[in-house]
């Protein structure tokens, strides 16, 4: 049985531009198709509303949202769109929507929640499209090493599995923190959890200063100072993620989670072996 995944995104987390590619990396996988849809960097009720119903039109037996704040109007009216399908509906999301945990929990709407997924600094005075380009690869690479992505793929191939089988699936009901890593960081070396945990908190703090930088603080020059001094931050978070996976790599412990044509997670450890099914 082959599951249709509709992943809608609404602007932009460090986890929407690779969404997609973490469902089928190599391109093989015979059991899922996958439709993405986007309204690139816009938040508003229009663009949502006009995507969304879209991705509804299309039927597919499952959705995905990914948006940043989902308590903002045009995520809200996403959402309220795609439930009109009764299809399994997953938020994909930031700190902010943290607030609405007990909402989404009363709609029957699964949630991933990432703490350290934060907010760009996006004065015009600092922000161009190089320096957007360049926060977005330091925020990927910590999500990508921390584990957060393996996070993300795994809960959503439980749900296409359950689906497949004919069942209702349990929608994941998650918010990643520091807590959640410490348990499921695929790094070895306790060093190198260290060092990932350390960036992973350096992250969730960036969106303190943005947030300040863009919504609070009104002279030009003091938030420009700010948003420049969160993405240096950042800078130093993808650093220290970097650090973390070469201690891994030096011992010859770097997790691989390859998936195969039947969309089963194979794994293994050592570079020079074969992945295999646990």
């Amino acid at each position: 049985m082959k599951i249709g995944i509709g992943i809608v995104k609404f602007g932009c987390l460090g986890v929407i531009p690779i969404l997609e590619y973490l469902l089928d990396e190599r391109a093989e996988r015979h059991d899922i198709t996958v439709r993405v849809y986007s309204t690139a960097s816009k938040l508003t009720e229009e663009d949502v509303t006009d995507i969304a119903e879209l991705a509804l039109n299309r039927n597919h037996d499952m959705y995905i949202i990914a948006s940043p704040n989902i308590t903002l109007p045009g995520p809200r009216k996403g959402v309220e769109i795609l439930r009109k399908s009764e299809k399994p509906l997953i938020i994909i999301s930031d700190a902010p929507s943290v607030k609405v945990i007990k909402e989404l929990d009363e709609l029957g709407i699964g949630y991933i929640i990432t703490l350290a997924d934060p907010m760009i600094g996006a004065r015009r005075e600092f922000l161009d499209p190089t320096e957007m380009a360049i926060f977005n690869s330091d925020v990927i690479r910590v999500l990508a090493v921390s584990g957060v992505y393996r996070i993300i793929y795994r809960e959503i191939d439980k749900v296409i599995d359950s689906l497949k089988r004919g069942e209702k699936p349990e929608l994941p009901k998650l918010v990643i923190d520091k807590y959640v890593l410490l348990q499921e960081t695929p790094l070895i070396n306790p060093y190198a959890k260290a060092k990932i945990i350390a960036a992973f908190e350096i992250a969730r703090h960036v969106a303190e200063i943005t947030y300040e930088a863009c919504f609070k603080v009104k002279e030009w020059e003091k938030y420009t100072q700010l948003v420049a001094s969160a993405h240096e931050m950042l800078r130093i978070a993808s650093k220290l993620a970097d650090e973390a996976r070469e201690i891994d790599k030096y011992l010859d412990q770097v997790l691989r989670q390859p998936h195969n044509r039947e969309g089963k997670i194979l794994t293994k450890y050592k570079l020079v072996e074969k992945p295999r099914i646990e």
